[in-house]
């Protein structure tokens, strides 16, 4: 039998100890040297399926698997405007392999409408990368006798359809009819399919939605736009005015970001953007945002959070401004 001497055994036993070392980091390589991804990364959707959120996250995972190298399934979890979602993604792991789409409504008009103590703070998030901007077009019955936004003024009290409350449809409305002085009374619905039947049964004198969401009723003549609420003309109803244009700084709109929870390692954070850029760089993506009216909004993670700040403030100065309780209106 061959014994070992003192140093060849010393040798064996640190190499059986890199080996056990190695091992157990498999498990926990965002951020520790290990390779990421070394699994699929789950991206939650805090919508039902089908709403233009779920069509954006479905068409970003499906070009993101390549530059990523991992499979990206998507999950829905719709409620509450994404709080539901964002509640669940951002208490798991910051390890990279569960971000969420998320609204920026839950975070710059939301705290405008409830004051809820068990809000998602923005502190509890990674913002990794912009993704999408919809806006809001404001529209009432062809038949209807309110022509321009002017006219809203002359119209008595005015019933204004909303997506929901604490939506950037009910704000955008809330601002212009504001600015005007003029008396009205907020209807929500759930979601802009709801409003656009609403709005085509005479159920409300004139509702905001998503460009998408209208298109198709604008161009059959079923609809009369009266302006949306872009920082200019937009391409696919380019000769609707915007509100600004008609005296009214009333600049609102919806943008989805993705996010995973607080204390991301930057290598696993900057990994996941670079690969997000590349798949929103792709024809397919690209296609499918002119497809559905849908802008893309290239921002950083910096410059995502940045936003959410100074929307949120923007509009809560304005609000209080105006006097303008979007609480009561919902």
């Amino acid at each position: 039998m061959k014994i070992l001497g003192k140093t060849t055994l010393l040798a064996a036993v640190a190499a059986l100890a890199l080996s056990a070392c190695s091992v157990e980091g498999g498990g926990s390589d965002a951020g520790e040297g290990g390779k990421y991804p070394s699994r699929p990364v789950e991206f939650t959707v805090p919508t039902e399926p089908g709403g233009s959120t779920d069509l954006v996250t479905r068409a970003l995972a499906k070009n993101l698997e390549k530059p990523l190298g991992a499979q990206v399934p998507v999950v829905n979890k719709p409620g509450a405007n994404g709080k539901i979602a964002g509640k669940d993604v951002f208490s798991s792991e910051p390890d990279g392999y569960r971000v969420a789409a998320m609204p920026q409504s839950l975070f710059a008009v939301g705290p405008l409408v409830l004051n809820d103590p068990d809000a998602i703070k923005l502190e509890d998030m990674t913002f990794i990368k912009g993704l999408a901007v919809e806006d809001y077009v404001m529209v009432v019955p062809s038949d209807s006798p309110i022509k321009s936004v002017e006219d809203l003024k002359k119209a008595g009290t005015i019933k204004y359809g909303t997506t929901g409350a604490g939506t950037g449809s009910q704000l955008s409305q809330a601002l212009l009819l504001g600015l005007q002085k003029a008396k009205a009374t907020a209807v929500p619905f759930d979601g802009g399919g709801p409003l656009l039947t609403a709005v085509l049964g005479h159920k409300v004198d004139v509702g905001a939605m998503h460009v998408a969401e209208a298109h198709e009723q604008i161009r059959a003549g079923k609809v009369r736009p009266l302006a949306v609420f872009a920082e200019k003309r937009l391409d696919s109803v380019s000769d609707v005015p915007t509100a600004k244009e008609l005296g009214y700084d009333v600049v609102v709109d919806q943008r989805r970001f993705v996010a995973g929870p607080a204390g991301m390692p930057d290598e696993v954070r900057n990994k996941l953007a670079s690969a997000i850029e590349k798949a929103v760089a792709s024809p397919e993506y690209q296609k499918m945002l002119k497809d559905n009216y849908i802008g893309a909004w290239n921002a950083d993670g910096a410059k995502v959070g940045e936003r959410l700040r100074t929307s949120r403030e923007k509009f809560k100065s304005m609000t209080q401004r105006l006097g303008i309780n979007l609480s009561g209106q919902s």
